[in-house]
């Protein structure tokens, strides 16, 4: 796979949209936001370029590494999720445009999602980058962290389920979906956030290739 893309791309948002870029444990969401960030991948808190805030809930993970050593793993989790989502609130009330990477799908997540954009004005859009499951697999192996093979079903079927809604045009609770495969990933050169798009789902026109 190439590491850089040999032609641009990019995804144009309307200004002050909420962003969830979502897929697959091991999809390769963390590694295109390093990429069309800068990012080093050691980022404990949410990082600013211009207008835009890029929220990866790994940062919130370190920001809480080795800080609760009494508490079990249910309570970690539950403790770095509030994290994240308290930091795209924080964004959102200030008027930021957020990029947000999120690995759960469920409807209850997404819903909270939609709910927190409606509270802040924001449109809300899904990022959904589409990996084969075997691919996700390698990617989680790659990373040294391997979701149990229970947990990756369920994160499976929910997938499926969304992918197959937006799909057919319902990309419920969020405005406006667009699926990426790993090819269009790989020529995404930046995400844009200037007002030109309009609400629903993005059309072919606002995924531009350009030399």
């Amino acid at each position: 796979m190439r590491s850089e893309p040999v032609q641009g791309a990019m995804v144009r948002y309307p200004s002050g949209s909420l962003v969830i870029l979502t897929g697959l444990p091991g999809a390769g969401k963390t590694t295109l936001l390093q990429r069309l960030y800068g990012l080093h991948g050691a980022e404990s808190a949410p990082v600013a370029r211009d207008r835009v805030m890029v929220i990866d809930s790994y940062q919130s993970r370190r920001h809480w590494d080795g800080r609760l050593p009494w508490a079990p793993y249910p309570v970690r989790r539950a403790v770095v999720f509030v994290t994240h989502l308290t930091r795209i609130r924080r964004a959102l009330a200030g008027g930021r445009s957020v990029i947000a990477h999120n690995r759960g799908c469920g409807p209850y997540v997404l819903r909270g999602f939609a709910w927190l954009a409606r509270r802040h004005g924001a449109p809300f859009h899904l990022l959904l980058l589409d990996t084969p499951a075997e691919v996700a697999v390698a990617g989680q192996r790659a990373r040294g962290r391997v979701v149990a093979p229970r947990t990756f079903a369920r994160h499976q079927r929910r997938w499926a389920g969304l992918v197959a809604r937006v799909k057919n045009g319902d990309p419920a609770p969020a405005t406006g979906a667009r699926i990426v495969d790993r090819a269009e990933a790989d020529l995404l050169a930046s995400i844009v956030f200037d007002g030109t798009a309009t609400s629903g789902n993005l059309a072919d026109e606002d995924f531009r290739i350009t030399e």
